[in-house]
């Protein structure tokens, strides 16, 4: 998770009433919503470029392209406030298009796999599985009245705890059976953390409207929105790859 917003508990200043905040607050968030949704559309046009150059996703599969991918994408997460706060607006955006384009490279050998194998089904399964559960999660997280600002250190530290898990997982889990089994286990706890984590980032992205519509300009604005797609991108990609992982693992033979 990219960073903590604590909600302002201050009255609102100046000219703008409560009446304003919302219709600002619907349209922040429709903008947020409309440059997460054009980062996956990006990504998907990615990962069909890439699988039509079978020789690049061959390289990203089985060498180490994967995990450098892997490290840059962790990096511009752990870096993402420095970079969407600290620069223009053109650099929140080229980190942003940066952050979809690199997901899609890393996740076409896995769809590619299951087209390749004639499960393209699953892929719109779990795709539509997964705008299901964003959306359910991301709308308790809209329109709850609890502050779940808290959540926070438990919500970092479970998801460090299931990286250092999977990593262990890939590397010294051999035996096919258990690892098909332990990878189930650690899907199916993944998307229950990330619908947790949708909730908690979509009221934080609203709390972060509310802070910078009161000490923030229009510029701030623009770059909290890219910011909150940003953040929302990560969990629902996070979402799709495990829900169709867990798609893929029920509907295997072996």
């Amino acid at each position: 998770m990219a960073e903590v917003f604590t909600r302002p508990t201050g009255p609102l200043g100046g000219a703008r009433t409560s009446g304003a905040i919302d219709q600002g607050l619907r349209s922040f968030m429709l903008g947020t919503y409309n440059y997460m949704a054009l980062g996956v559309a990006g990504t998907a046009v990615v990962v069909m470029l890439l699988m039509a150059n079978p020789a690049v996703m061959q390289a990203i599969a089985v060498g180490p392209m994967k995990w450098v991918l892997f490290a840059a994408i962790f990096g511009l997460g752990w870096f993402a406030p420095r970079l969407f706060f600290s620069g223009s607006a053109a650099v929140a955006h080229g980190a942003y298009w940066l952050y979809c384009a690199l997901w899609g490279a890393l996740m076409a050998p896995m769809i590619s796999l299951f087209v390749s194998q004639g499960l393209a089904g699953l892929v719109g399964q779990a795709f539509f599985i997964a705008a299901a559960t964003f959306a359910a999660t991301s709308l308790i997280g809209y329109t709850t009245k609890k502050d779940m600002t808290g959540w926070s250190g438990f919500l970092s530290m479970a998801s460090i705890g299931m990286i250092i898990v999977m990593l262990v997982s890939f590397f010294f889990v051999t035996d096919p059976g258990t690892s098909k089994t332990v990878s189930l286990l650690i899907s199916s706890v993944v998307v229950l953390l990330f619908s947790v984590i949708t909730a908690f980032e979509t009221q934080a992205i609203k709390s972060m409207y509310i802070e910078n519509a009161q000490y923030g300009g229009e510029a701030q604005l623009k770059r909290s929105s890219i910011f909150g797609a940003f953040m929302l991108y990560g969990s629902f990609v996070t979402l799709f790859i495990h829900i169709l992982n867990i798609l893929g693992i029920m509907n295997s033979n072996d």
